[in-house]
């Protein structure tokens, strides 16, 4: 991360940022969440009238019904701590959300393909802690971030750590691997004196050996995830969506080395066969997945790969590509010829019995419309519940955090939030959400932002 993106955040966030830090919830403060109903992701049960007690950031406690409160504040105001009581009713309490696919330091723009080379690594960074906070406020307390130009999402996931800039818990890849001319290429489409010759730094490699020093040099940056590039994609400026760019060797030593340094792998993968050498090699997930075929479906079965469909991103590009100027020409074809697919292979996905994890792809489209996801994929034929746990214990398997996240129960993160009415009933009550607590603090509360 360059230097001039650390101290514009400092210039930029100094006064807001203290009054956020001193918002951390102490080991004595107790807050009480008084819910309608509250969704057991573990079981799939949807239960009634539930009081969540919540104690240093951690939730302690579920109980049926309404609670006496006194005990509580007694206990916390005895100890030295703060207490609070909030009663959500007609509403259904989830844990927090997790988007297994964001880019949170960018976002689609018309001018996007020229703006980077008026913009400076500090003006994304900047940038992306108004996409973080408009993340957290629909509801995803935490997301894995595949993909970013200059590491600038390690800073940001550093400073939202640290209490410095609200957002979601975020799990970065940094920025993806790839080959030369491939999807990962930062410098598909430039003039030659300007594209220059793209290494290990960059995510670009061209063999095994350069995939074991690239992951070898994300361990160094201080990524969370690795993510690859084994197929063409939509909105580089190189000509295929689908073809392979990766060789199934180097795809296995970075998946190899990614193992032995405690990272999962996701691969962007949009064509048959690099779908298939993604899973023979070993990957975690696959994004996309848009000409997945049935031998695809049944290998990925096989190995356990997960699935991240990302449908709001092929529906969002397909609409924007029939606006004249919004991509260039070659991105808008590839965009017409993806967008209508991944929303009917989702479909097939599920119904071949492939696990399903919720991601979106976000910065595709605009940040903080993730909870339309919910909508397409129960469009595509899932189960309201089955897309819940999709992000929440689905994602929390994914990310190997499934003693933190993905559930309302004790020990796990006090990470909660609310809609109105009963998402079962009704999905598109997710892109209503109403309270969001993390951590035991609360952002969101009866469209009221707190802790920003």
């Amino acid at each position: 991360m360059l230097m001039s993106a650390r101290l514009a955040f400092v210039i930029a966030l100094a006064l807001p940022l203290a009054a956020h830090a001193a918002d951390a919830p102490t080991s004595n403060d107790v807050s009480l969440l008084h819910c309608a109903r509250l969704l057991d992701t573990a079981t799939g049960k949807l239960l009634g009238e539930s009081t969540v007690i919540v104690q240093s950031g951690r939730i302690k406690e579920v109980r049926a019904g309404a609670v006496d409160p006194k005990p509580y504040q007694q206990a916390a105001s005895a100890a030295g701590g703060n207490f609070s009581y909030r009663d959500l009713p007609d509403a259904t309490c989830l844990p927090g959300l997790i988007d297994a696919h964001t880019h949170l330091t960018m976002e689609t723009s018309p001018t996007g393909y020229t703006d980077q080379f008026r913009w400076n690594t500090a003006d994304y960074a900047i940038r992306s802690v108004n996409y973080a906070r408009r993340t957290l406020l629909a509801g995803f307390t935490s997301v894995r971030n595949l993909g970013d130009n200059d590491n600038e999402s390690i800073a940001l996931r550093n400073a939202i750590n640290a209490g410095l800039v609200p957002g979601p818990r975020i799990y970065t890849a940094g920025k993806a691997i790839g080959s030369t001319g491939g999807h990962a290429d930062p410098t598909d489409g430039y003039r030659a004196d300007l594209a220059g010759n793209p290494g290990i730094k960059d995510g670009i490699i061209n063999s095994p050996e350069d995939g074991w020093k690239a992951v070898r040099q994300h361990y160094k940056e201080g990524v969370d995830v690795i993510k690859i590039m084994p197929s063409g994609g939509v909105l580089d400026e190189s000509a295929s969506v689908d073809n392979a760019q990766m060789t199934i060797e180097e795809i296995k030593a970075v998946v190899t080395a990614a193992h032995d340094y405690g990272f999962t792998v996701a691969a962007h993968a949009h064509g048959a066969e690099a779908i298939r050498r993604a899973v023979l090699a070993g990957v975690d997930s696959i994004e996309h997945g848009t000409f997945m075929n049935d031998d695809d479906m049944k290998l990925m079965k096989q190995h356990g790969t997960w699935y991240v469909p990302t449908i709001i991103a092929g529906k969002y590009v397909a609409e924007m590509a029939e606006k004249p100027g919004y991509y260039p020409t070659q991105i808008a074809a590839k965009a017409r010829q993806v967008g209508p697919l991944i929303q009917t292979t989702a479909g097939k996905a599920y119904k071949a019995g492939v696990k399903i994890a919720f991601g979106t792809d976000a910065a595709v489209y605009p940040h903080g419309q993730n909870g339309k996801e919910f909508e397409y994929m129960v469009q595509a034929g899932m189960p309201p519940l089955y897309v819940l746990q999709a992000a929440t214990t689905h994602n929390a398997e994914l990310l190997h955090k499934q003693d933190e996240l993905g559930q309302i129960a004790p020990g796990r993160r006090a990470d909660v939030i609310a809609v109105p009415g009963n998402p079962l009933d009704d999905i598109t009550a997710m892109q209503r959400v109403s309270f969001v607590m993390k951590d035991g603090v609360v952002y969101e509360e009866g469209g009221k932002t707190t802790a920003l």
